[in-house]
């Protein structure tokens, strides 16, 4: 019987956890466009562009340069050893454009994003300031947490680009300046395996992977425990939930991306 009890306990807190999350985000949902349509809202949004944007840009940029001389430093041997290593670029500028580069972009951004928002709204939640809003007639989640997931939202694709850039120029440098690859034949590679597609596929990737990284860390924050410990946990349990989904949501666009683009213009043989 105890162990029916404990069964059925964690179950209904299982589900009771599950649909605070989707009331949290339909809320949120909710708030954007009106948020969007009102110009005095948009003094909100000012700082967090600089907290999640300006603030993260060193970061994407050194996460990307390496991530692209070390995918080349690798590759190198074994496609000279083919005897194809005028076309590392397909194999560098494919796998930063398409899969690192978003995957990474959002696993920093949940590190050093999500974390500051979960840490920030639940230090807000321990010291009863989110109560202190409702009863001056403020909701908490228009207030604090639609301007931090519009700005996930519109800044992961640009943060995203910087990686994708940058991860880019750190294949190109390994292979043409330190490996002595003619650098017509590797620019050409690349440019005829990279599509607008591939850029376009990254972008929406980054999209999503920064509304999950928003609506995961504020939601986080918004029922963490109380205590600097809880606030802990919270910032932690938000970072291993948001890797987690963007790795589960990464399959899923993957697929779907791939299907759409046979559908439209057919298999295409880059080698």
């Amino acid at each position: 019987m105890l162990g029916l009890e404990t069964i059925g306990r964690r179950t209904v807190e299982t589900l009771d956890t599950f649909g605070q999350f989707w009331r949290f985000v339909g809320g949120t949902l909710w708030w954007i466009p009106q948020t969007a349509l009102r110009r005095k809202d948009w003094g909100l949004l000012m700082p967090q562009f600089y907290i999640i944007g300006v603030r993260s840009v060193p970061v994407m940029i050194i996460t990307g340069l390496f991530v692209g001389l070390v995918i080349a430093a690798q590759a190198v041997e074994q496609l000279r050893a083919a005897g194809l290593e005028d076309r590392m670029g397909i194999l560098v500028n494919l796998s930063v454009v398409k899969e690192l580069g978003p995957v990474l972009a959002g696993v920093m951004l949940a590190g050093r994003v999500g974390g500051a928002l979960t840490a920030e709204l639940g230090t807000m939640k321990v010291t009863d300031q989110l109560d202190a809003l409702r009863v001056m007639g403020t909701d908490p989640i228009r207030h604090l947490v639609v301007p931090r997931v519009v700005a996930c939202i519109l800044l992961a694709p640009i943060l995203t680009l910087y990686c994708d850039i940058m991860g880019a120029w750190g294949g190109q440098f390994v292979a043409i300046t330190l490996e002595d690859i003619p650098a017509e034949p590797y620019l050409y590679y690349m440019a005829d395996a990279v599509e607008n597609w591939d850029l376009f596929a990254g972008l929406i990737k980054s999209v999503v992977f920064g509304a999950a990284i928003g609506i995961i860390s504020c939601y986080k924050g918004f029922h963490c425990r109380a205590g600097a410990e809880g606030v802990g946990r919270a910032c932690t349990s938000a970072f291993v939930t948001s890797f987690i989904v963007i790795l589960v949501t990464d399959f899923y666009l993957l697929r779907m991306m791939q299907d759409m683009y046979d559908t439209i213009w057919g298999f295409k043989a880059i080698i």
